[in-house]
């Protein structure tokens, strides 16, 4: 993690649109993006102007310079340690309530280091690419603390609980493609490709059917706290929803078009 601080000029992060999707850029490069006080509000700020546009139908997270995120800005903890994380933690929080509730998925595009907060992003996101030869730690135990940034709650819903201790205990450094091994992230692809793949990835989740993509996250994150029987009805009550939708009565007819075209053709 770095000591550096945020240069007042310069915007701790940028929000950029093409299209339906929204691309949230860590920009701390100097630091590895490490998270300070003005980069959780405006990570927070940002957020909640995507979840309050309906037109944002995929979101992708980043990083500027070297790295997607180093984690939490060592010289802003230092200061006042107690009160930083509260201030840092704080937007961050209601920032990853926010991404998850939001109907639209969430892609995080990783290069270079994810560590600490940056791991723990990367796992509440619904999809991650990662370049190849990016390092990963979750770090938090070498500073003596525990994990932040909802990593309790994803990791061992990622790998088990076993495996989440163990990457939490040791706190060691593992590659794109042990996390691949692991389920922490989907793909790994050359470092050159990772603007135009993840830009394929988001566009082709932009042109699919949002409300549908939002009750499929909210049906999955779900299911560990539910019974069979409250699963089953949270699925029920989510399939009648979206029976109702554009998008479904597209899709089945579209479906029949093909299935028709298909036994023409035999």
């Amino acid at each position: 993690m770095k000591n550096t601080a945020t240069t007042p000029a310069t915007p701790p992060l940028l929000l950029e649109r093409e299209g339906a999707i929204a691309t949230l850029r860590f920009n701390r490069p100097e630091a590895l993006n490490a998270i300070d006080v003005p980069m959780a509000n405006a990570f927070l700020a940002a957020v909640q102007t995507v979840a309050a546009d309906p037109a944002v139908r995929a979101v992708v997270l980043c990083g500027n310079g070297r790295g997607f995120m180093a984690g939490g800005d060592l010289a802003t903890l230092r200061a006042d340690p107690v009160q930083s994380a509260i201030d840092i933690l704080t937007p961050l929080n209601a920032a990853l309530l926010l991404l998850a509730q939001m109907n639209a998925p969430v892609v995080a595009q990783v290069h270079g280091v994810a560590a600490g907060a940056g791991l723990s992003l990367l796992l509440m996101a619904d999809y991650v690419i990662a370049a190849e030869g990016t390092r990963l730690n979750l770090a938090y135990i070498n500073l003596g603390t525990s994990c932040d940034v909802g990593a309790s709650w994803a990791l061992p819903r990622i790998v088990g609980v076993r495996q989440a201790l163990e990457i939490a205990l040791l706190g060691e450094a593992f590659t794109a493609n042990d996390a691949l091994r692991l389920g922490l992230v989907n793909r790994v692809v050359p470092a050159a490709e990772l603007d135009s793949a993840t830009a394929a990835l988001a566009q082709r989740l932009a042109s699919g059917p949002t409300l549908a993509y939002g009750a499929m996250k909210r049906l999955m994150r779900a299911s560990m706290d539910h019974t069979l029987p409250e699963q089953l009805a949270a699925e029920k009550d989510a399939f009648v929803h979206c029976a109702g939708t554009e998008d479904f009565r597209a899709g089945v007819e579209a479906f029949h078009l093909r299935q028709s075209a298909s036994f023409a053709g035999r």
